[in-house]
């Protein structure tokens, strides 16, 4: 076949057929942007996720109450109750390669300062928690271990937190209200933006975990607890001495306190959200693959039939 007449052909059938060509490289290139945007999009929602998660802090470990069942009724996630502060102090002692550990307690609280208030998330943490997840305190410092022993009525706040009551004056030094307490603003810390969750980390007031159980919440168990490894090449085989360190301690009142939890990984965690991104990803391509397709084969199935005219 020469090749010089062949193209001579296919240009005569397109200015011969000068819309339908035209419709038919419109559905090409349709089908092919699509799928380079979606790769754009899948790509650029990929690299926030990952940075969001990283966002967490390095090899982190995080093991949340889990659910029970009462009268028939399930609670959902961290109905369980199990957790306790003992808990995490077996975990620091017994389970090596392990470098920070903070029992954690969550709420809501309304926060108020003069004639200014605003609600909040409230955060029951240890100092280590900070350095866990990499959280800069930008103005002030933290509380101390000594004020987690005392229980002591101080308070690292967050940017978003701040600015609803102080507006662009410095927070630290400042004393609040939680709850009608009294708590000493030692600390602002820097804003981390929206968590993979899509709620504001900024909007936040963290206080010693001891102060938030005796003072505010009344809690006798914790939420969670965060927990961080030296590397994350051990995390696997932390993950499975943590559950064993906790059953050892005897501190849960539920023989099985630890099964009814759940011990996930920051690895975990990322992989979870980026398979979900992946088979968006896929969806996306083969929907823009099907479109392209049928183009080109309505394509063809025109060209066949001008042939069969021409040749009848």
């Amino acid at each position: 076949m020469k090749v010089g007449p062949t193209f001579r052909i296919a240009a005569r059938a397109l200015r011969r057929n000068k819309m339908r060509s035209l419709l038919t490289m419109l559905g090409i290139i349709i089908g092919v942007g699509a799928v380079i945007a979606m790769v754009g999009i899948g790509n650029g929602a990929r690299s926030q996720v990952e940075a969001q998660i990283a966002s967490l802090g390095q090899n982190m470990i995080l093991i949340f109450t889990g659910s029970t069942t009462s009268s028939g009724v399930r609670t959902g996630f961290g109905g369980a109750g199990t957790l306790k502060i003992e808990d995490a102090q077996a975990i620091a002692r017994e389970v090596p390669g392990i470098s920070a550990v903070s029992p954690e307690i969550r709420s809501t609280s309304q926060v108020a300062v003069g004639n200014q208030n605003w609600m909040t998330q409230l955060l029951g943490e240890s100092p280590e928690y900070f350095d866990m997840r990499e959280w800069e305190i930008t103005s002030g410092v933290s509380f101390t271990e000594q004020e987690v022993r005392a229980a002591s009525k101080v308070a690292v706040i967050g940017k978003t937190t701040a600015t609803q009551l102080f507006g662009s004056a410095d927070p630290v030094g400042q004393v609040i209200r939680i709850k009608n307490v009294p708590f000493l603003i030692t600390g602002l810390l820097k804003s981390k933006g929206m968590s993979l969750m899509g709620s504001d980390q900024d909007d936040v007031v963290s206080v010693p975990y001891t102060t938030a159980m005796k003072r505010l919440t009344g809690d006798t168990k914790l939420r969670s607890i965060n927990v961080q490894a030296e590397t994350d090449k051990i995390i696997p085989q932390a993950q499975n001495q943590i559950t064993r360190a906790a059953f050892a301690s005897g501190t849960t009142s539920l023989p099985d306190a630890m099964m009814i939890s759940t011990v996930r990984s920051q690895q975990e965690i990322a992989e979870m959200a980026t398979a979900t991104l992946e088979n968006s990803d896929h969806s996306a391509r083969r929907d823009s693959q099907r479109f392209t397709h049928r183009r080109r084969h309505r394509h063809h199935e025109y060209h066949a039939r001008q042939r069969d005219r021409a040749d009848s």
